[in-house]
């Protein structure tokens, strides 16, 4: 859903037989959306980064959780991010969205900050998209 994702590839997919788990691996490469300034950096002048995710679907339950870390600058940075949709207790029809997220930027001295900002600006952004993402639960 994402415009600054340009492509995503299975890496893994399996179903447990005796839990009807959906697991997914999946490596997304998307544009790099630092900011032209913050590019003058050497290690930010990249045109993509890839990002990890694994994702577990029980449909039994009526619940998907995802997890996804960045695999681009993983020297200087760590970005980390989970997410829950399940069933509402108050009303099955409704989907309760979960996010968690966690930032940590080394070795960029100064610059440390304000990446970690505009990173934590990132996640957020995604949370609000993720929450319009709402899966649905089907057997089908």
């Amino acid at each position: 859903m994402d415009k600054n994702v340009i492509s995503v590839k299975t890496v893994e997919e399996n179903i447990d037989i005796s839990t009807g788990i959906i697991y997914r691996k999946r490596i997304a490469v998307c544009q790099n959306v630092v900011p032209e300034i913050l590019r003058k950096v050497n290690i930010l002048k990249i045109p993509d980064i890839q990002l990890e995710e694994e994702s577990w679907l029980n449909l039994q339950e009526r619940s998907m959780a995802i997890q996804s870390h960045c695999l681009t600058w993983t020297q200087y940075a760590s970005m980390k991010e989970e997410s829950v949709f399940r069933e509402s207790v108050e009303n099955p029809n409704w989907t309760e969205f979960i996010q968690r997220g966690r930032i940590s930027i080394t070795g960029a001295g100064f610059l440390n900050c304000i990446l970690e900002t505009f990173a934590s600006a990132f996640l957020k952004q995604g949370a609000q998209k993720g929450s319009c993402a709402v899966p649905t639960f089907s057997q089908e």
